[in-house]
């Protein structure tokens, strides 16, 4: 197998998903391109360590899958520094707990670390929404709000600023030269959905590494599951309020300049070409029209309050993150 060792980090916190973390870990296996290893990291919850650990032996299948426990405090970001700091591979990808991944996922990630200035390279998600269909009202533009690649993001493989944390690999290097995802940023289970945090870590690696390339790739495709649960407004509105929390966070950690440089272009250009897509369909009588402009014009207003909110908090203060330094494994 030519090219860098890929190690897969899958992180989990419930057994509410069991199904989706088997058909995650079966999607890595399953991979045209064979990951060194999957590294299942569990949120404080031994139950579900312990039923995991029994799943899976490191030599079952000729598929190395370790079962380890977060070693950090409750969290997506903490979780996710485990299994960096364990990771055998010279480059490290994440794969969210409740996606799979298609066959040539890690092929194509690995074609692109051929160019040893890049760093980073994230893929393209597509939702799986629990309905069978995407709801009426529901605008591409926020396909974010569920974790998925949205409406307005470049096609191919191109420049970005940051990768998307749910389909992303990164050079292991990369964590030496900047440190991990920071705590206190990112998702903690099923409490407020906040994010960012492989935003955060992205520029700060862009500032640590000047000449470093930052690759999305979209025919790296994974298919992540929206429940039922997240196609409601209510959902919606919880989830850009939250954005706008997490925004404020990471323009507080690397200033505003940096950290709202592409929501400038996306705010101005491609929101407003939304809007007048839904009022278009709304006159010509297409359903969802109507709906869909307003839940832009509703997702960014949530948003800016989350990030006067947000921000007032950090001034104040009352929120604060760390970055943490990984010590990666050895290499074998």
């Amino acid at each position: 197998m030519s090219g860098p060792g890929i190690s897969v980090v899958i992180c989990a916190y419930t057994e509410d998903r069991w199904e989706d973390i088997l058909a995650a870990v079966s999607s890595v296996r399953a991979q045209s391109r064979p990951a060194l290893e999957t590294l299942l990291v569990v949120d404080h919850n031994e139950t579900l360590r312990d039923r995991l650990a029994k799943e899976y032996k490191e030599t079952s299948g000729g598929a190395v899958v370790r079962v380890l426990a977060n070693a950090g405090p409750r969290g997506l970001s903490a979780g996710r520094n485990t299994g960096i700091a364990a990771a055998r591979g010279e480059v490290v990808a994440f794969l969210d707990d409740d996606a799979v991944a298609e066959r040539d996922w890690l092929r194509h990630f690995a074609e692109a670390y051929t160019d040893p200035r890049v760093m980073a390279v994230g893929g393209r998600t597509e939702p799986v929404w629990a309905s069978g269909r995407r709801p009426g009202w529901f605008p591409e533009e926020f396909d974010w709000v569920v974790g998925c690649t949205y409406r307005g993001l470049p096609r191919g493989r191109v420049r970005v600023r940051n990768v998307l944390g749910g389909n992303a690999s990164f050079r292991r290097s990369v964590f030496d030269a900047a440190g991990g995802f920071a705590t206190g940023i990112g998702r903690d289970g099923d409490k407020r959905p906040l994010g960012c945090e492989e935003t955060e870590l992205c520029i700060r690696l862009s500032r640590a590494r000047p000449d470093a390339v930052l690759l999305i790739d979209d025919r790296a495709v994974i298919h992540h599951r929206v429940p039922e649960a997240r196609e409601h407004f209510r959902y919606f509105r919880t989830r850009t309020y939250a954005e706008g929390l997490s925004k404020a966070l990471v323009a507080r950690s690397v200033g505003a300049g940096k950290g709202l440089e592409s929501e400038r272009r996306y705010t101005t250009r491609v929101l407003p070409a939304g809007v007048a897509r839904g009022l278009r369909d709304a006159l010509l009588a297409r359903p969802g029209g109507a709906g869909r402009a307003g839940a832009i014009v509703a997702g960014v207003l949530t948003a800016a309050g989350g990030y006067v909110v947000g921000s007032v908090r950090a001034r104040r203060g009352g929120t604060t993150f760390q970055v943490p330094e990984v010590e990666v494994a050895a290499r074998e």
